[in-house]
């Protein structure tokens, strides 16, 4: 088996309009596709980005994370970026409330959270290199 690539991340939101917006304007994916499903009460859409795609359902009567980000499932999704403070300074303009920076304690590189429309916890993370293993795991 050989389970090294992502195929995409679901994630559930409430409101269309505001995750569009949130994910393709302010994030900058591009919207791959939209599904309307009276059958199944939702709406399906996919935000692509480079070879990421995000598989998001919005559920209107979905319930609200319980805890933040301690809830079981998904903690958070990780965007790998190259400058953390550049990164938070577009967000600000875009109107994206981020959580202070702070330096990862494994590594020592910039880091910090902000979170889409839904609630869902998202990571920007300081690095030019995927993430390595730490020995013995």
């Amino acid at each position: 088996m050989d389970f090294s690539k992502v195929h995409h991340i679901a994630i559930i939101g409430t409101n269309f309009e505001e995750m569009k917006e949130f994910y393709v304007d302010k994030l900058g994916f591009t919207l791959l596709d939209k599904h309307v499903r009276p059958e199944k009460d939702d709406i399906l859409f996919n935000v692509g980005f480079g070879e990421m795609v995000l598989e998001i359902f919005i559920k209107e009567g979905a319930p609200v994370r319980p805890t933040y980000p301690e809830a079981k499932g998904l903690r958070h999704l990780a965007f790998r970026v190259d400058s953390v403070e550049e990164t938070v300074k577009e967000l600000t303009a875009k109107g994206v409330e981020c959580e202070p920076i702070r330096n990862d304690t494994f590594n020592g590189k910039a880091m910090t959270f902000f979170y889409d429309p839904a609630g869902t916890p998202l990571e920007i993370h300081e690095s030019t290199e995927p993430p390595t293993l730490v020995g013995g795991l």
